[in-house]
């Protein structure tokens, strides 16, 4: 009865220690991208860990699941900010809500999403994450227009690529433009490409 209870206690150990390895190993990884490290070696991935080159390989078959691993939790950490609803009365008010929303989801996202689209051409999990994206923000975006814009395509299109990632990342990074000023670009051309509903409710 005792060694049996032993038995469960030592398993029970182990499995701890295999989890609190685990979470070092992702956050290690977090760190390491959020860091501006676009692709850590699993010799890094495990120094930051502080754990053995084999413990990275004991939990993760290779990096491209290791980055799955670091995708699934930032999606988690951002699932809240992005379902929660717009605010505003009208179509064009919850429009700027959904820009805000963005710039801050793209700022949270930009080091790890960039770090995923190095490798994403060589992944196939990396590149439908990204295609999920793409798609997710298109349906959010003609949600939020009314259903007569929401029905004239090159419009779409064009504020589709007006507010995606893309464009986050190459005013933020390429640019050098401050988040609030990101922002107000963003907002600037949409407002200019909608000026014409002027009479929508």
């Amino acid at each position: 009865m005792t060694g049996a209870a032993g038995e469960v206690i030592s398993i029970d150990g182990r499995s701890a220690r295999g989890l609190e390895n685990r979470r070092r190993i992702v956050a290690a990884m977090l760190a390491l991208v959020g860091a501006g490290n676009p692709s850590p070696g699993a010799e890094e991935v495990a120094t930051e860990a502080k754990v053995g080159l084999r413990t990275v390989f004991r939990h993760f078959d290779d990096m491209d699941s290791l980055f799955r691993e670091m995708n699934a939790t930032k999606r988690a950490e951002l699932h809240p900010l992005v379902e929660a609803a717009l605010e505003g009365k009208t179509w064009r008010e919850r429009l700027e809500s959904l820009i805000e929303r963005r710039a801050d989801v793209f700022e949270q996202m930009l080091p790890y999403k960039s770090a995923a689209d190095a490798r994403r051409h060589g992944s196939v999990f990396l590149q439908q994450e990204h295609d999920r994206l793409v798609k997710q923000q298109r349906q959010s975006l003609a949600a939020v227009l009314p259903p007569s814009m929401a029905r004239e395509p090159t419009l779409v299109d064009a504020l589709d690529l007006v507010l995606s990632f893309e464009s986050w990342r190459r005013l933020r990074v390429d640019q050098r433009l401050s988040v609030a000023q990101a922002r107000r670009t963003m907002s600037l051309i949409a407002r200019a490409l909608t000026a014409d509903a002027g009479g929508l409710p």
